[in-house]
């Protein structure tokens, strides 16, 4: 391609927001109304975050419920894109010496499938899904992202699924809409401030950068897969904000988009 497809991490937040039409589905929406379509995707969600590298095989991979407690139009969302095997043994051949497994027991968990259905309603472009190794540094998932950059000249469009800022215990369930805690607007803040300076070293090593990031990433499960999307940025591209705000008090929907824009 003349130009590479960007790499996008999406802050997905409640499982609802795949039945719900709000500012955040909806700028969902634009952003597949507005990026160059893709041959495929490749997926790295929060919620497949096991020991080991893996990326699914299937040519149907099945819609995954990985949660409970939620209305019963929730469990009957299926987003039945087709798979495809030949990224998921290209993505094995780019990773090498690292071994991925090609898996076809894994699906589409939440985490892929309640952003898509907004940003390709269709279902008509092959989605792959690519685990998140539990068993690794910060800094290998970074590295990851940067060997599978050139996905991005294939037609592959490169979307990381988690939050920024993810601190269930501290969210407001169905209680009035609170204002964001002070540390996680202040977390934010300095997140965004080191992305647009092109800085990604502190955000690698987050677990350094005092409490306000260990308040904000509690786990790493949601926080990783922007170090994916980081990882696949190129010299002299921009980053964007094309989602913005702070669920519940203590989600950021932030959404992150690595581009090369031209004039």
């Amino acid at each position: 391609m003349s130009n590479p497809l960007p790499s996008i991490f999406f802050g997905h937040g409640n499982p609802m927001n795949a039945v719900t039409t709000n500012g955040y589905t909806e700028a969902w929406r634009r952003i597949g109304a507005e990026v160059v379509r893709p041959k495929a995707i490749l997926a790295i969600s929060a919620h497949w975050y096991v020991p080991g590298t893996g990326v699914t095989i299937s040519t149907a991979p099945r819609t995954i419920h990985d949660f409970g407690g939620f209305p019963q139009e929730l469990y009957q969302v299926h987003y039945p894109a087709p798979g495809d095997p030949s990224l998921a043994r290209r993505i094995q051949q780019l990773l090498k010496p690292l071994p991925v497994t090609l898996d076809d027991s894994w699906g589409l968990d939440h985490g892929t499938w309640s952003v898509l259905c907004h940003v390709y309603p269709q279902a008509d472009i092959p989605v792959v899904q690519l685990s998140i190794d539990r068993t690794q540094p910060a800094s290998f998932h970074f590295e990851v992202g940067r060997r599978l950059a050139p996905l991005r000249d294939e037609g592959v469009l490169i979307a990381g699924s988690g939050n920024l800022v993810h601190n269930l215990r501290t969210y407001a369930w169905g209680r009035h809409q609170p204002e964001p805690y002070d540390w996680a607007a202040r977390f934010e803040t300095e997140a965004r401030a080191a992305m647009l300076a092109g800085d990604f070293k502190p955000l690698v090593g987050y677990e350094n950068l005092g409490d306000d990031a260990r308040l904000s990433i509690p786990t790493p499960d949601h926080y990783l897969p922007l170090l994916y999307v980081l990882g696949t940025g190129q010299t002299g591209e921009t980053i964007s904000f094309p989602v913005e705000g702070v669920d519940g008090g203590s989600i950021s929907m932030l959404a992150v988009c690595v581009d090369r824009k031209t004039k």
